[in-house]
Parts: C-alpha cells; sequence; structure tokens
C-alpha cells in the first residue's frame, strides 16, 4: 500500500467514526414516528448526512406514543467545513419534521424541539 492509499484510508475511516447527535422533544403531539429520509443538510455545499438509526421513536410505518422523554436521533458526520445546517425529514406528506439554520458546535450534539 502506497502513502497515498494509506492516507485516503485513514481519512475515510475518520469520517466513518464521526457521527452527529440529535436529542429531540416533541410538544403536545399524540405520536410520532421517523422516515428513514431524514437529512441533516448542509448549507453551501447541500451535503446530506444520512440518518444511521433513532432511539425512543419507532420508524415509518410504524408509531411511537409520546411519553414525554422525547427521542435522539444518530447521523452520519457532519463535513469538517460544515458550519450550518437543516434537519429534514423528507416525506411524501405534510407534517415531516424540520429544524433549520442549526449552527454548527464542537460537540456535534444537538437539542430540538419540533
Amino acid at each position: 500500500m502506497t502513502q497515498t492509499e494509506e492516507e485516503i484510508q485513514v481519512k475515510v475511516l475518520e469520517s466513518e467514526e464521526r457521527q452527529t447527535i440529535v436529542h429531540c422533544s416533541c410538544g403536545d403531539d399524540y405520536a410520532y414516528r421517523i422516515w428513514p429520509t431524514t437529512f441533516l443538510i448542509e448549507h453551501g455545499s447541500g451535503r446530506r448526512a444520512r440518518l444511521i438509526t433513532a432511539f425512543n421513536i419507532s420508524f415509518a410505518p410504524e408509531w411511537t406514543l409520546n411519553d414525554g422523554r422525547g427521542f435522539t436521533l444518530i447521523f452520519e458526520g457532519l463535513s469538517k467545513d460544515c458550519f450550518m445546517f437543516d434537519l429534514r425529514e423528507i416525506i411524501p406528506q405534510e407534517g415531516g419534521f424540520e429544524a433549520l439554520n442549526l449552527v454548527r458546535n464542537n460537540t456535534d450534539v444537538y437539542r430540538v424541539e419540533f
């Protein structure tokens, strides 16, 4: 393996290890669910970080009753040069989760309320 191949492999591993965590609360909604077509969309590049997994929320078509604890979404890591992004659930109906103009922080852990 050449030095360039090793550098590329290290960069791929670094990007795979990074994750972005979003803790969410949902107000008075009776029940909720998340679609796998939920992304973090970076401003500028338009790059989409995909949803890896979710906790305390069902994936569509199942529903989760709102217990007041909220839910957590785990996404791929954002690009190193990303400073602002949107969380968008892209679904074939109205009412998808959306949080706009989130400012990037050093921890890549965020709290949003829908």
